[in-house]
């Protein structure tokens, strides 16, 4: 038994090969594209930095939220009261000695 293929014809292979061209494409995106595999690496790599931005920033948030607190005008703490009257405004109590220092 001899069995013969019929020839393609000229639209079969024009439409075989715009398919083959098309799954081509697709690859290339999946591997290449934007959120393809090897930007992966990339999109691991900004996580990493957001999150410790994020980590700093909160660390930041909550010191600020602290000392905001600390200067509640109802029941300021008096050191801190102190601290920042005597760097922003020079002044000291009688009985002080200021010493300045070179840095």
């Amino acid at each position: 038994m001899n069995t013969r293929r019929s020839p393609l014809l000229p639209k079969d292979s024009l439409t075989q090969s715009l398919a083959l061209i098309a799954l081509l494409l697709l690859g290339a995106a999946g591997v290449a594209g934007p959120s393809g595999l090897l930007a992966w690496g990339e999109n691991a790599r900004l996580l990493e930095q957001r999150q410790q931005e994020i980590a700093r920033l909160t660390a930041e948030r909550d010191r600020v939220k602290n000392r905001v607190a600390l200067l509640d005008p109802r029941h300021a703490d008096p050191d801190l009261v102190g601290e920042l009257l005597r760097s922003n405004l020079n002044v000291a109590h009688p009985d002080e000695l200021v010493i300045p220092v070179k840095n």
